[in-house]
């Protein structure tokens, strides 16, 4: 958060590490003066020129709505957030993923019927709809749109969706304490495996320790996770996606990064 940028901004400089800021997923963030919040980031980070993102708004959104009255506030709010983080310089934009639990059970069950799409090609339909403002704001202002997972059981889902979408503003984002949730709770691959899937769509990694059933946001080396695991799948990307911590509490930073050094895995 903007809050956090005091403590954390001489270690965020000395390194120009890869940062993300998150107020504009708080809801009434985007409605009301965003600039603002815009304006006190930048003043904070005065020196500041490693790689930088935002969390977008997904609180009670879908990308996949089909509500014909709501759908294009969803939209419009999106729009908002690619316009916040142009004005901040930053050049991601997470968004949350569509996919649920019930999905992975219930997309096949309908499949295409002659002219008649499949759930599946009918739910992609309704994201690139939904979408369609954001992706063409994203791609003006040089801002990439990076597609999280949340309760996804099966990575080559969002993927699918990612490259359906025709756009290079539209890739991938992993959060490593999701993955870890829905391998335990609903059966998907394990962490490493979510990575691998995405290849080189993958432009951005939440990194979060969790323990198989909540959604902890731990810091690595506290729950189960197997992190030699992940960072050997990340090392065999082609490209060097953004890697951020993403804890309950950011006063675990200094913690996390102790751990994650100890093990040989970060610096």
């Amino acid at each position: 958060m903007v809050a956090d940028l005091p403590r954390y901004r001489d270690w965020l400089i000395a390194g120009q590490r890869d940062l993300e800021i998150q107020d504009f997923l708080l809801p009434g963030v985007l409605t009301g003066d965003w600039q603002a919040r815009v304006d006190a980031a930048k003043a904070r980070l005065d020196g500041f020129t490693g790689r930088l993102g935002i969390h977008g708004p997904f609180i009670d959104m879908t990308l996949d709505m089909a509500d014909a009255e709501i759908a294009p506030i969803v939209a419009r709010r999106l729009e908002t957030g690619v316009a916040a983080a142009a004005a901040l310089g930053a050049t991601q934009m997470v968004i949350h993923s569509p996919f649920t639990t019930w999905d992975w059970f219930n997309l096949g069950n309908n499949p295409r019927q002659g002219d008649t799409p499949s759930d599946f090609e009918a739910k992609i339909a309704r994201v690139a709809a939904l979408l369609a403002p954001a992706i063409a704001r994203a791609e003006g202002e040089g801002v990439t749109l990076v597609i999280e997972n949340i309760e996804d059981i099966d990575p080559a889902q969002r993927r699918l969706l990612a490259q359906g979408l025709g756009s290079d503003a539209v890739r991938l984002s992993i959060d490593t304490g999701h993955a870890h949730y829905a391998h335990h709770a609903t059966g998907a691959p394990p962490v490493d495996y979510f990575i691998h899937d995405a290849g080189a769509m993958l432009d951005h990694i939440h990194l979060q320790d969790a323990d198989g059933f909540a959604d902890r946001h731990w810091p690595p080396g506290r729950g189960t996770i197997n992190w030699h695991a992940v960072f050997a799948a990340i090392a065999t990307l082609p490209q060097r996606p953004h890697l951020v911590l993403e804890l309950r509490d950011s006063a675990d930073i200094p913690a996390a990064m102790d751990w994650l050094e100890r093990q040989g895995l970060a610096c």
